[in-house]
């Protein structure tokens, strides 16, 4: 979708009642409602939110170089945020692609814009060539959503690290060949 482009309307699926919700990029009046939702966000630690928002704003000040790329889901008739997708060319690799956030305001969960937007993150890197992607996560209990939705979207685990975030909290690094 070029810059400026009008809004592309998503088919969600929702396993409950939900308004309709578009894709966009990120806008600056989208940094605080982001930020509230990620603060929001029981699996992240306060000390989490700032490395997404220096992601956040990378993209904001330089959109075309400075290498991510945002996403936004955005309710329809309200503009309320409901969640992003960051996303970017790992560097010094050809055609490997990182998944760095997904995030879904809790109060939606299960409507489905967490699969849209990591299909549409899928479908703007198969576009720009990309081969395969990663997405690294915590080994936590409370992350096993997560895991079973990254597993239900065709992704598996090629790697584990125990104890690498903190003690008792390992790296899980998931991946999805595009072709």
């Amino acid at each position: 979708m070029q810059k400026n482009a009008p809004p592309a309307s998503l088919p969600i699926h929702s396993r409950q009642p939900f308004p309709p919700v578009y894709l966009l990029e990120m806008r600056a009046e989208d940094m605080e409602p982001l930020l509230a939702i990620l603060r929001a966000t029981r699996e992240f630690k306060a000390s989490e939110v700032p490395v997404a928002e220096e992601l956040l704003n990378a993209f904001l000040d330089q959109p075309l170089t400075s290498g991510y790329h945002v996403w936004v889901a955005l309710e329809e008739g309200k503009l309320i945020q409901r969640g992003y997708v960051c996303f970017g060319p790992t560097p010094l690799t050809e055609g490997t692609w990182d998944i760095y956030w997904i995030v879904v305001d809790a109060a939606c969960r299960g409507a489905g814009i967490g699969r849209a937007l990591l299909q549409h993150a899928e479908q703007e890197i198969q576009n720009a060539g990309g081969r395969m992607i990663l997405i690294e996560t915590s080994s936590k209990d409370e992350y096993r959503a997560t895991h079973r939705f990254y597993e239900e979207m065709g992704y598996r685990q090629i790697g584990f690290i125990a104890d690498f975030y903190t003690p008792g909290d390992g790296k899980i690094t998931l991946q999805k060949l595009l072709r």
